[in-house]
């Protein structure tokens, strides 16, 4: 939308304007973001809530990611589901206002919020020009959301039959069959087993008692971390976080998210689909966020499979031998031990040779590790793009709020940098023989029947 187009409604100049901050201003971030991290300052509020605060006067914007321990893992057993719904819910009804009410007091503010849940991290989240007259009630309206929603009967309804929705399509789609087969087979029993979205029987078992009492059990304060990113000054942001955060009850931490068993037997599970590509999963239970191989692994793992088509993977499986036009791996570090997990997609004719190449490459990865000019290449691609991972006030909250939730050192972003320029071949070695194990790796394969 050009400047001689701009809307006439009260919401629709929100919207505009919030938009014209927010489009073709990112260099100056990145400009800032490329000498040193960001600088972080903490502070923790009365009910216990951790608050992450960097200043960023270039642009008159304010961006808030709160996060909370409320996720999937902390499900009940026999209804998986109840973390996402009630996620999904908070703006739904809040302190006597409808869902209609809350979307048009932020609309008319020219303010997006947005909410999500995984595994580990529900997460709520606004976007605001800083100027007070629109930050103020935003924050006010935020408040409402966050500590007294109402959860209606008539919206769970709603969500309800749009989650269904989200499920049968996601039965028709191979890779997403294929990525929710293998955590079931990779984890068993551990929390991190289930779908966060759940099941059609637990979504329609879900009530609204459930939801209400899953937020006054992990909605609180001290399970609670707000990163806050904008223009304001270090006072401005107190105020901006009791404002928002000071009225949830303080509450108890939950315990901790169980480690993941050490793996006792190799799964492998094939699931016929009418399709002319097979989708495959390979991998295992990995690390935890906090591990110290962290940056072994992520350096390595560039080489064998995250660099795209620059990677071991693409090379042999892709490039010399035309099995697949995706192929890649991953580690995704957790609260507990996240997945390590090699993919593919190929044809079916061609699905168990393919797999017995990239099985074979990461086995001799494993053993060998990168040479060392693949470890130079890794190097200098992790800390060449680095700073485009801090070009936006929201991308910045991000990494903020990530290093809070996973209790990371405050100088993470600041020696993130040099984390990985120390890395050796070695260290990557030792790291990969330690986590990945070839052998040992649960196998999902969703396609037609191979040749």
């Amino acid at each position: 939308m050009c400047a001689e187009e701009r809307p006439a409604g009260s919401a629709e100049r929100g919207r505009w304007r919030r938009g014209a901050y927010f489009a073709g201003l990112a260099f100056l971030l990145l400009s800032a973001a490329a000498s040193a991290g960001p600088k972080i300052e903490h502070w923790t509020l009365d009910n216990g809530v951790g608050v992450y605060f960097v200043r960023t006067p270039e642009l008159p914007l304010v961006q808030m990611r709160i996060v909370f321990d409320a996720a999937a893992s902390r499900d009940p057993v026999e209804k998986p589901g109840v973390a996402f719904m009630t996620n999904a819910m908070l703006r739904q009804g809040a302190a006597g206002m409808s869902a209609d009410d809350i979307a048009s007091g932020f609309e008319t503010l020219g303010v997006v919020l947005g909410s999500s849940s995984d595994r580990d991290m529900a997460i709520v989240e606004l976007q605001s020009l800083s100027e007070p007259k629109l930050l103020t009630p935003a924050l006010d309206l935020l408040a409402k959301v966050i500590a007294r929603p109402t959860f209606p009967e008539d919206a769970l309804a709603r969500e309800r039959n749009r989650a269904l929705v989200t499920l049968q399509r996601d039965a028709q789609l191979p890779d997403v069959v294929a990525e929710k087969n293998f955590w079931r087979s990779a984890y068993g029993g551990h929390p991190y087993a289930h779908d966060p979205i759940g099941t059609p029987e637990s979504l329609r078992a879900i009530t609204r008692a459930d939801l209400a009492a899953h937020h006054a059990r992990y909605y609180v304060g001290t399970n609670a971390w707000l990163a806050i990113v904008g223009n304001l000054t270090t006072a401005e942001a107190k105020t901006v976080a009791n404002r928002a955060l000071g009225a949830l009850p303080r509450g108890e931490s939950p315990p901790p998210v169980p480690g993941v068993p050490a793996i006792a037997t190799t799964r492998r599970e094939v699931i016929n689909f009418p399709a002319q590509q097979s989708h495959v999963r390979l991998g295992h239970p990995g690390i935890r966020r906090t591990d110290p191989d962290y940056f072994a692994l992520v350096v390595g793992n560039y080489t064998l499979g995250g660099g795209g088509l620059v990677s071991r993977l693409a090379e042999e499986v892709r490039e010399k031998r035309g099995y697949s036009y995706s192929v890649y791996s991953y580690f995704l570090p957790m609260k507990a031990e996240g997945p390590f997990v090699l993919g593919l997609q190929t044809k079916n004719a061609q699905r168990d040779d393919a797999v017995k190449v990239a099985r074979q490459v990461l086995a001799d990865f494993v053993e060998q590790g990168p040479t060392a000019k693949e470890l130079d290449a890794a190097k200098r691609h992790l800390t060449g793009s680095f700073p485009l991972r801090l070009d936006s006030n929201k991308k910045i909250a991000e990494n903020v709020a990530f290093i809070a939730f996973y209790g990371l050192p405050l100088s993470y972003l600041d020696d993130y940098v040099a984390n990985v320029e120390a890395v050796t071949a070695d260290q990557i070695r030792a790291a990969f023989k330690r986590h990945v194990h070839p052998s040992d790796a649960t196998a999902v394969y969703v396609g037609g029947r191979a040749g």
